[in-house]
């Protein structure tokens, strides 16, 4: 119910054509609302109903949403029709998806198969991202990018196809995106930062699970 709630005042803050209850007549409202319940369904290990329910629901709202899709409160798809949201995806607080984005696997992953979006990450127009790839916080992805088997490191804004790094907060940049690293099965996000690592001599490289679980320590280089 909260994260209904969230999903309301997503309208609000993301459409300034929203008003008064017009959200009620939001195909992407209708579609994320419906997922919670199916979602609910399919992690008590109920079968068949659950996908059944979210065909139907595509039919009605053109989203398709695999049941076992996990999304954070505060979700808005605007427009909504094309959207394709995979079984293993994980969306974060917050996030904003446009019409026509894909958040989908390569057909060569057992698992996990599906992006990982950290919270307040935006998705343009026909962005298609494939993999078990993570997207960082605070992330924006323009229309018609592509990335398959890349990490977006958080606070970016990539473009293109295939997609690049064009800003870094408020710094404009031109920098490839880093490769998916995949440890036993698990998505590990290697984002190259401006902080410093434990020795304190030069930016440090940051590893961050998509399960929240710490990167083993590393050895000490030689060098």
């Amino acid at each position: 119910m909260l994260a209904t709630i969230e999903d309301i005042r997503a309208c609000f803050r993301n459409d300034p054509a929203c008003r008064n209850i017009e959200f009620l007549l939001y195909p992407g409202f209708h579609a994320t609302t419906a997922h919670r319940f199916i979602h609910l369904l399919y992690k008590a290990g109920i079968p068949f109903l659950p996908r059944l329910l979210s065909q139907i629901v595509r039919f009605l709202t053109g989203l398709e949403i695999h049941p076992g899709a996990t999304i954070g409160p505060g979700f808005f798809v605007d427009h909504g029709m094309g959207v394709v949201i995979g079984e293993t995806t994980e969306i974060g607080r917050n996030c904003v998806l446009f019409h026509n984005v894909t958040l989908g696997g390569t057909g060569k992953h057992q698992g996990k198969r599906h992006p990982t979006l950290g919270d307040n990450v935006f998705v343009g127009t026909g962005a298609i991202l494939l993999g078990p790839i993570t997207v960082g916080e605070n992330v924006r992805i323009g229309a018609n990018s592509f990335i398959v088997m890349h990490d977006v490191p958080a606070n970016t804004t990539v473009a293109g196809v295939p997609a690049r790094i064009v800003r870094r907060g408020r710094q404009k940049v031109d920098e490839e995106l880093p490769a998916t690293v995949l440890d036993h099965g698990r998505s590990v996000h290697t984002e190259i930062g401006e902080h410093n690592n434990r020795n304190g001599r030069k930016p440090g490289i940051r590893e961050v699970r998509t399960d929240g679980s710490a990167p083993p320590e590393r050895a000490a280089s030689g060098s």
